[in-house]
């Protein structure tokens, strides 16, 4: 091996110190490697010389070929520019500089034959190219062969003269003195089964394209080799830990399960729910220790799964605590599940940021010493001051709204590793489940328990105020309340948004005989929290509200969401707000209001609200929309994927190609000891030593 992971930027000629330093800042890039996995967004062909004569202003890049007649200082300080006329013999263009003038006019010598590349802008009845590219005839091989590469660089790179053209001649420095040979990545097993470009070739291609053929091909390749590895880290992770990790053996069903299912359950348990049960119950007496994500819908009923689990915990003489991401939530938990469990002798305890201090000194020495038996908190139960005297069972709700270290906190509270179920509403798609959770086993519930009925949506422009005003009043009249969410807080003129405190104000106008009230996310918790009171308790029958709500408030004679400038929000998102209604037996409707100016794509985004209430198959959609990097919660999961050059919504087929390939290996060779498979081992080590193993821990 080379060890181009370990070989200083700083070193590669061109670069030194400075630029090393902004490499580091602005791209992410340290080492050789980080430069050859550093690729181009596009390419544009540049196989193409054009005539002057033949430039029209709707051309996106154009290539010329002649020479430079003179140059011309014009404009004093900041609008001071140097203008070059060019020629080809069919005409003139200005090349113009607003930077490093000095420096052209020496460069470039009059006179001389030069390849321009650049793209042409319209001033006046002429054409111009800002800061273009130029380069002597002999260097046609390299710059003017076919497709050239663009890569993303920033204001602070170009300052430096690290633009797009300077990173491709790095490249070309690096590949070039390398002898454009680089060391395979992948074992020959791996190669023989895969039929791709080697990795010489394809870093090769992606960089400099011998064909469009070619750079397709090796696109293919560095994909595929990215999710391998992915998928092969996870895979071996979860593995590791199912042998390495014993979990607390829970063999009993007991008293307090059994009681509360023959006696307390509000409802006969879906298909669904019931299937989620029994795989809980399967790891739970395994022996292993369970690491499970547990997807569902709003409403599908996650928390009745949880509270049967949690049950189990103690009917195996464990605790089991609730961790939920905000103070509204984690009450509402410990509501429904006091309800639910009715005048069951079971002692639960709420712990959140506001718990006063003299219930705190109450509540903490029971836990300790195993009084409690389910915590329900906030991140104030990683806290040092809360110690359980044996943990069995943590649940944590809303999983992306935890980082996975703050998670792995909650684990070293107990001698032994707890069972880990991690709940969550937003459904993932199934590419990205594979590779945010790939070593968590999963649980859907996928039925809403009986007597739900669907929400139905709508779409209305923001010019129909007067028709919606009047379906709320007749809602509110049946005894139904209302939620009106809004993207903003404060008016940004530039936007021009309805924002909320606006809108507080139109609906008290409108409304006069009605109590509104308003939460968001500035306001002090005391006063968030009176707010709410008056509408779950039915004192006020509006609430106006930002995407606070989005996450866990319940209140079942809510049958109205009202979302305003819809387009502003992701699927998800809107998916997430519509879960608030339909929790009574009413008719439930979400009203998704925009104005008439829509992109294709967020009209598209409304249609699929309309039309579909499956959360996987909007969530599919969202991320073919928006691309894994946007949807929430991605990129603060701990370990975010920081994928370079595959797409999960695109590459669905080459990620579960290169999964079914990782596990044939791992089937094989667990531990990758084998000769063959000793690169595969280097390999993950140069990938994933840096980062900390949070897969052992969840």
């Amino acid at each position: 091996m080379l060890d181009l992971d370990k070989r200083s930027i700083t070193y590669l000629p061109g670069v030194g110190p400075k630029k090393a330093e902004i490499l580091r800042k602005e791209a992410g890039i340290f080492s050789y490697e980080d430069l050859l996995f550093y690729f181009p967004y596009k390419y544009v062909d540049r196989s193409r010389f054009y005539k002057i004569s033949e430039i029209s202003g709707n051309m996106p890049y154009i290539q010329l070929k002649g020479r430079i007649l003179y140059f011309d200082t014009l404009g004093e300080g900041r609008s001071k520019r140097l203008v070059a006329k060019f020629t080809d013999g069919t005409g003139t263009i200005d090349l113009v500089w607003f930077k490093g003038l000095n420096y052209v006019k020496e460069k470039y010598r009059l006179n001389t034959e030069y390849i321009v590349f650049g793209k042409p802008t319209e001033f006046g009845h002429a054409y111009n190219i800002a800061h273009p590219d130029i380069d002597s005839l002999d260097r046609a091989e390299q710059v003017a062969k076919g497709l050239t590469p663009f890569y993303n660089t920033s204001e602070k790179m170009k300052r430096a003269f690290l633009n797009s053209r300077a990173i491709q001649d790095l490249q070309y420095t690096l590949l070039s003195g390398l002898n454009w040979n680089l060391p395979e990545t992948l074992s020959p097993d791996v190669l023989n089964r895969i039929h791709m470009m080697p990795m010489a070739e394809a870093i090769r291609n992606i960089h400099f394209p011998e064909s469009a053929g070619k750079l397709r091909d090796a696109r293919i390749r560095l994909k595929f080799d990215e999710l391998f590895f992915i998928q092969l880290n996870l895979l071996r992770t979860a593995e590791i830990r199912k042998s390495k990790l014993k979990g607390i053996l829970f063999p009993t069903v007991g008293y307090y399960f059994n009681t509360f299912y023959k006696d307390y359950l509000p409802f006969e348990l879906t298909n669904a729910q019931k299937r989620v049960v029994r795989e809980i119950r399967a790891d739970m007496g395994s022996g292993r220790q369970m690491n499970r994500l547990l997807q569902g819908d709003v409403g599908s009923g996650k928390t009745l799964v949880g509270l049967l689990a949690m049950l189990l915990a103690i009917d195996n003489h464990c605790q089991a605590c609730l961790m939920a991401p905000t103070e509204i939530l984690a009450t509402q938990h410990y509501a429904t599940i006091r309800e639910l469990l009715g005048d069951m002798d079971v002692k639960v305890a709420l712990l959140t940021g506001s718990t006063k201090k003299r219930e705190r000194d109450r509540i903490l020495p029971a836990i300790a010493n195993g009084e409690i038996q389910i915590v329900i908190g906030t991140h104030a139960l990683i806290e040092e001051t809360v110690v359980f005297a044996a943990l069995g069972l943590a649940i944590i709700d809303e999983q992306h709204r935890f980082g996975v270290e703050q998670r792995s906190r909650l684990w070293t509270k107990n001698p032994q590793v707890p069972h880990v179920l991690v709940m969550t509403a937003t459904p993932i798609p199934r590419t990205l489940a594979m590779t945010l959770y790939g070593d968590l086993d999963v649980s859907v519930i996928d039925e809403l328990p009986p007597g739900r009925k669907s929400v139905l949506t709508l779409h209305r422009y923001d010019n129909k105020k007067a028709l919606l005003y009047d379906f709320l009043r007749k809602e509110i009249r049946k005894g139904r309340q209302v939620y009106v969410v809004y993207p903003l807080i404060e008016g940004n003129e530039k936007l021009d948004y309805k924002d909320l405190e606006a809108g507080f104000e139109t609906f008290k106008e409108v409304f006069p005989e009605y109590r509104v009230c308003m939460v968001h996310g500035r306001m002090k918790a005391s006063e968030k929290e009176e707010e709410m009171r008056k509408f779950v308790s039915g004192e006020a029958q509006i609430l106006m509200a930002t995407t606070v709500i989005e996450v866990g408030v319940n209140v079942p004679n809510a049958s109205v969401m009202v979302i305003e400038s819809a387009e502003r929000f992701g699927l998800s998102q809107l998916h997430q707000l519509r879960g608030r209604v339909g929790r009574g037996a009413e008719q439930s409707y979400c009203i998704l209001v925009s104005s008439y100016k829509l992109s294709e794509d967020t009209r598209k985004r409304l249609e699929i609200m309309v039309n579909s209430s499956n959360g996987f198959e909007i969530a599919e959609a969202d991320l073919r929309l928006r691309g894994h990097g946007d949807l929430e919660g991605t990129r603060q999961s701990g370990e975010g994927i920081d994928l370079k050059i595959a797409d999960l919504a695109a590459d669905g087929q080459i990620l579960q190609f290169a999964r079914d390939v990782a596990r044939d290996i791992l089937d094989e060779d667990p531990d990758l000891l084998s000769e063959q498979h000793r690169i595969l081992n280097e390999r993950l080590k140069i990938l994933f030593s840096k980062k900390v193993n949070w897969g052992m821990i969840s």
